[in-house]
């Protein structure tokens, strides 16, 4: 193999926004770079440039999919969150500020999210409207997860307290661990078992998939407020800034 396909091979595994970036440093280094031969010599002699172009080019590409998030969004109108059949929905019908949240129960972000999540949830509860939409995309037991918060919903009083016990967890949110916490919520396990096979859990999870497919939301958590996006894990100050309120 010649130097150029060991150096384009060794490029290649560095993906995303750096790839493109360590392709040029690699043409510069070999020579293949067109142009004058001080653009060459300067880029070799200022390695860190790389990093401030990565950083830029990353930052770039953020910036696209926010846009192309939020324009999704726009298209698609609220009232596709607040579909009963995919979300749990809490809150006053026609409160003034709404908020929408795409989770995994195993989602590190998440968790982490959770101390701002559950402040402003019980600090607002009454005049906000709340859509929480279970989408697992961590695997098997997040799935499982998933179908049992889903099948929550036929306790709604038990709801939130099931889903912040999960979502509080610090191990995989396993089966058993599931059942404890919904025990541990009030709710009846052998119900929440048998709503848990019907065939609507499938459909609002399929349907959950599909709904964030056409938001382009493709993390978690993915929050939106007021019809505005948001992706990505929150502090209780950051979520106060982006509501527009106290917690």
């Amino acid at each position: 193999m010649s130097k150029r396909e060991l150096t384009l091979v060794a490029a290649a595994g560095l993906g995303g926004a750096a790839l493109a970036i360590a392709l040029v440093f690699s043409a510069a280094a070999f020579g293949w770079l067109p142009g004058d031969v001080s653009t060459r010599r300067y880029l070799l002699a200022h390695p860190e440039i790389l990093v401030d172009m990565s950083t830029k080019l990353q930052a770039n590409q953020n910036a696209a999919a926010d846009n192309a998030r939020q324009a999704a969004i726009d298209r698609l109108g609220m009232k596709a969150f607040f579909d009963p059949k995919i979300a749990f929905i809490t809150g006053p019908t026609r409160a003034k500020t709404t908020l929408v949240e795409f989770f995994d129960y195993n989602c590190v972000h998440c968790r982490a999210s959770l101390p701002a999540v559950k402040s402003y949830y019980a600090a607002h509860k009454d005049n906000t409207r709340f859509a929480f939409i279970e989408f697992p995309i961590k695997g098997d037991e997040s799935v499982f997860a998933a179908r049992a918060a889903i099948a929550a919903r036929k306790q709604p009083d038990k709801y939130m307290a099931f889903h912040f016990l999960m979502m509080g967890e610090q191990n995989l949110v396993t089966p058993d661990l599931v059942y404890a916490d919904a025990a541990k919520a009030g709710l009846d396990v052998e119900k929440l078992k048998a709503d848990m096979a019907n065939s609507s859990v499938d459909l609002a999870i399929a349907a959950a998939l599909t709904l964030a497919h056409a938001a382009r939301i493709d993390g978690t958590p993915a929050f939106i407020v007021d019809g505005r996006s948001w992706e990505g894990e929150v502090d209780r100050k950051l979520l106060a800034k982006f509501t527009n309120t106290k917690i």
